[in-house]
């Protein structure tokens, strides 16, 4: 069985998100001691957002220019490593309201029709069936579906329709918010947060 870990914040040791994700990551090996984990850490080694030349090469319009051959490579393990993957575990900060741009590109280098979703004549069909994925979510803000700034929440939101368009069903959430309201919430918070990763089946 194979997990993919992927971590897109930008604080390193300091960051929720990737403590999350790394606690989450940990349940799912005692678990299952022979999962092979394979490791995508978006901000030591994020990938170019897209250009004009990475979309000709999508298209298959020529061979990659050589100062991008590196890049496109490296979107195309990428893609292989989703694909190849049983298990995905996304560890995702909220900054300002979204998700890191060093995810989002991650993102358009993994939504390839032919390989993660088909257009069919019953609409666009996702592909990834049969995978679990797991959010690992940390927030700054209080962005709950009962609160004054529930509207401003594009991260969990934006996540849940990618992963559901490439064909996730089997998608769970663990979320720590309002870190950035005091000290006390965000111990409670994360506590919480933790509770339910223990809970992981």
């Amino acid at each position: 069985m194979n997990l993919l870990h992927i971590d897109s914040s930008a604080l390193g040791a300091n960051s929720a998100s990737r403590a999350l994700s790394a606690a989450t990551v940990a349940k799912l090996k005692a678990t299952h001691p022979h999962l092979k984990v394979t490791t995508l850490d978006l901000a030591a080694q994020p990938l170019a957002h897209l250009s004009g030349a990475h979309l000709m090469v999508r298209m298959g319009m020529g061979e990659p220019p050589a100062d991008l051959a590196h890049d496109v490579a490296a979107g195309d393990a990428a893609l292989e490593d989703l694909i190849a993957a049983d298990i995905i575990v996304v560890g995702a900060p909220v900054y300002n309201f979204s998700i890191p741009s060093t995810l989002k590109a991650w993102i358009d280098r993994v939504c390839v029709a032919g390989k993660t979703f088909r257009y069919t004549e019953h609409g666009p069909q996702g592909l990834l069936s049969g995978k679990r994925v797991i959010l690992a979510i940390s927030r700054g803000g209080v962005y709950a579906p009962d609160t004054p700034m529930a509207a401003f929440e594009h991260a969990e939101s934006y996540l849940r329709i990618v992963f559901g368009f490439l064909g996730v069903t089997d998608l769970e959430v663990i979320v720590a918010e309002g870190l950035a309201v005091s000290e006390e919430q965000k111990t409670a918070a994360l506590a919480q947060a933790h509770e339910k990763i223990a809970a992981l089946a």
